[in-house]
């Protein structure tokens, strides 16, 4: 699986909130087995807009599209619980 480069808002949040080497780590498991259990994917609702997201660790989770077939984009990370 593809990331394609990541936002610099986004990058900008993950400095803000501590997460750069979280979100390293867990795209890296994303990139070789998107079914890694310590990633929990999941479709978002409503389900038919196709977007989903990956736990960046506990709190924090990254929130991406499809582009093609084995590439994504991450839009967002945000605080699951807000």
């Amino acid at each position: 699986m593809n990331i394609l480069p990541i936002h610099p808002e986004i990058e900008e949040y993950l400095r803000k909130h501590q997460l750069v080497k979280k979100f390293e780590k867990q795209s890296k498991f994303f990139e070789k087995d998107t079914t890694h259990p310590s990633l929990e994917v999941e479709v978002l609702e409503p389900r038919h807009l196709k977007i989903y997201s990956f736990r960046v660790d506990k709190k924090y989770r990254a929130i991406f599209v499809f582009i093609r077939r084995n590439t994504i984009e991450i839009i967002d990370v945000n605080n699951h619980y807000q």
